[in-house]
């Protein structure tokens, strides 16, 4: 009797083990140290256990891991960039293969840093692209994977990017770029004027670059925009200065998980429409880490209007207007090299096909 009492304990605590186990969902994130591990993951998670569901919060790499890892396991859900996302997307079956959750809730903004006193506007940034050297994070982050969205965005601008090295982390790049001539540090980040890499930059003798321009704010992913156009707070006043405010573009953290419908099992896709509909139903407050920098973030930003963007988006286009006869020499070099069956020289803008010549057909002869 013990032993058929002891297999029947056995066989409950494993029932009872499975269906725990259907109501977990792992929360993919990025860096240990980074806010969305260590700081908006556990309000989620705790939101995730009020209304029933059990989660973990999991490390990774970034967007592009989170999306891998969610593409893979749709049940699971994932922190982003909504830029990455956009970019990234195609690679795993296109935007429709993610449910996005959360978004808007709070945004992560691009920074260009540089001690180059002639760089001083987005437009600057995009007409000496190849003639400029980028430092940047590690390969895999979310603040290479928004400039590889920029040079696939801007092809005649950023995209003529040549000279590109990745930094062990931001800190790093930062000091790279403003130790180096003719070089520009680009990151993401949420915008904290308490962050310790504004101070660096600095002290460094750099001075950030507004990121700002027509093709960067007119991007869209399903109707909606990528990026935002703020004014955000890079210093605290003090009693000799006031704080100093950047106008840059910004794009949106999204809490996003596999469609419900791909959710193999009947049981975990039950409980996995149940939590998306939970999740989405949360208040923006509800999500913000306790006791943290991000109210006082959001306070310090400011969306501009589209009358106030203008001016920045003015000063960003009148340093391509002043590039534009370069632009048009180097297409047409670009232009005469291909007819001469040329290979066009290294860091020419691609040439345009003849008027009225077809498209041409993709390398995989036309499957996308």
């Amino acid at each position: 009797m013990r032993n058929v009492a002891i297999l029947l304990s056995t066989a409950t605590l494993l029932a009872i083990s499975s269906t725990a186990h259907t109501a977990d969902f792992t929360i993919n994130t990025g860096g240990e140290s980074g806010a969305y591990h260590s700081q908006f993951c556990p309000m989620l998670g705790k939101r995730l256990t009020e209304a029933g569901f059990t989660s973990t919060c999991e490390t990774s790499a970034g967007t592009t891991e989170n999306m891998q890892r969610t593409s893979d396991h749709p049940a699971q859900l994932g922190y982003g960039q909504l830029d990455v996302l956009a970019l990234k997307a195609k690679e795993f079956g296109g935007a429709a293969s993610f449910q996005r959750l959360r978004m808007d809730d709070v945004r992560e903004c691009i920074f260009a840093v540089t001690k180059d006193k002639d760089i001083a506007s987005y437009g600057d940034v995009a007409v000496n692209a190849d003639q400029l050297r980028f430092v940047l994070p590690p390969a895999q982050s979310g603040s290479t994977a928004t400039f590889d969205y920029l040079r696939e965005i801007d092809p005649y601008g950023v995209g003529r990017a040549r000279d590109v090295i990745h930094a062990a982390n931001t800190d790093e790049a930062i000091r790279i770029a403003l130790n180096s001539e003719r070089s520009v540090a680009l990151f993401v980040q949420f915008p904290d004027p308490d962050n310790a890499r504004f101070k660096l930059v600095r002290e460094n003798g750099g001075h950030i670059v507004p990121v700002i321009d027509r093709t960067i704010l007119n991007q869209r992913v399903d109707g909606l925009p990528v990026y935002f156009a703020q004014e955000t707070q890079v210093e605290n006043a003090n009693w000799l200065t006031s704080g100093t405010k950047v106008v840059t573009a910004c794009t949106p953290l999204v809490v996003f998980t596999g469609q419900t419908s791909a959710v193999t099992d009947a049981a975990q896709r039950e409980v996995h429409q149940r939590m998306t509909e939970a999740v989405a139903r949360l208040r923006g407050d509800d999500l913000m880490p306790e006791a943290s920098i991000f109210a006082k973030v959001i306070k310090r930003t400011r969306e501009l209007t589209a009358t106030g963007a203008e001016k920045f988006v003015a000063i960003s286009e009148q340093a391509r207007d002043k590039a534009a006869p370069l632009f048009e020499k180097a297409r047409e070099a670009a232009r005469k090299a291909v007819q001469g069956g040329h290979t066009p020289p290294e860091g020419a803008p691609e040439a345009a096909p003849p008027e009225g010549a077809p498209e041409a057909a993709p390398p995989d002869g036309g499957q996308r």
